[in-house]
């Protein structure tokens, strides 16, 4: 039975060693007979570096350098296509998903599931992260339509078959635990112990988590352009009692300067709905102009093996 690890890895120079130490001890209770793939997407430490050095050490790691950076998600995908093995685990490369966590997730695969999540009970991130994280997976949840629990991330091991089917979904928008979800099959979720960050600090910031929950939602859902016709809808609404309360106040004999307040505030406010309507139009257009270019997922500069 042969067993595939892989991690992306960025702005990890002070991390693979450790990983990889780690990442051996703990799977060798499993099998002898597994490879490691650290995809490096291109930071700007040494990180590949490092990652060659640890496969002149040990046959068994194998690395991937990217061309650019492409993302962490598309370099989880660049792991899968080039995995080999019947099980295959996905982890980040900062060891707060725990190495000796794998062989609780491999146990618990053998009781008949495809997919078995790692899910952080208790997270060892500072309030910042934790609270930021929590607003992207409302955000995420709210505009997507289907319930993302934010205990989950990329962590958990995954059997060939759901590998091939995660491998066989090649859109440009990559968002890996939605796409592992998608794929169905028999999956459950286990409690792991998650560690604090062992360098550094994360790479994703407030900016980063809006943008990637709008576009993992564009990616699996199109309620965006639906609340767009609901604003567009209560806008109309409000619009005809306005004019309704305006024809009274004319008759009334209120209105000074007939037209005026409301044909300011007509424009005003008809003219930002426009926009707002054209620009999440515009942003599928965009998605779907990204999509038929039919560019790589990635791009693959070298590798060790």
């Amino acid at each position: 039975m042969k067993l595939s690890i892989i991690s992306p890895v960025y702005k990890g120079e002070k991390m693979v060693e450790e990983l990889v130490r780690r990442i051996v001890l703990s799977v060798q209770a499993i099998t002898s007979d597994f490879e490691i793939i650290l995809v490096e997407d291109c930071g700007p430490d040494n990180s590949w570096g490092q990652i060659v050095e640890q496969t002149q050490k040990d046959a068994r790691v194998k690395g991937i350098k990217l061309s650019k950076n492409f993302g962490q998600h598309h370099a989880i995908t660049a792991g899968l296509d080039q995995s080999q093995g019947e099980w295959t685990v996905v982890m980040d490369c900062d060891l707060q998903d725990r190495p000796e966590e794998i062989v609780n997730l491999y146990n618990k695969a053998q009781e008949g599931y495809d997919i078995v999540f790692a899910r952080r009970a208790k997270r060892h991130d500072s309030f910042l992260k934790r609270k930021s994280s929590q607003l992207f997976y409302t955000f995420f949840t709210y505009l997507s339509g289907v319930p993302q629990d934010g205990t989950i991330a990329n962590f958990g091991i995954y059997s060939r078959k759901a590998v091939m089917a995660m491998n066989a979904m090649r859109e440009s928008m990559r968002a890996f635990p939605p796409m592992a979800k998608w794929v169905g099959f028999n999956r459950t979720a286990i409690d792991v112990e998650h560690s604090e960050r062992f360098e550094g600090t994360t790479t994703y910031n407030w900016t980063r988590l809006i943008n990637l929950a709008l576009d993992f939602s564009m990616a699996y859902s199109d309620k965006p352009l639906r609340l767009a016709i609901k604003l567009g809808f209560l806008i109309s609404s409000l619009a005809i009692l306005y004019a309704i309360y305006n024809v009274f106040l004319y008759l009334s004999g209120s209105i000074n300067v007939s037209g005026f307040a409301s044909l300011i505030v007509s424009i005003w406010f008809l003219s930002g709905l426009i926009i707002f309507i054209l620009g999440v139009v515009g942003l599928y257009i965009g998605k779907t102009f990204d999509g038929i270019k039919n560019r790589p997922l990635y791009i693959i500069d070298k590798k060790t093996f």
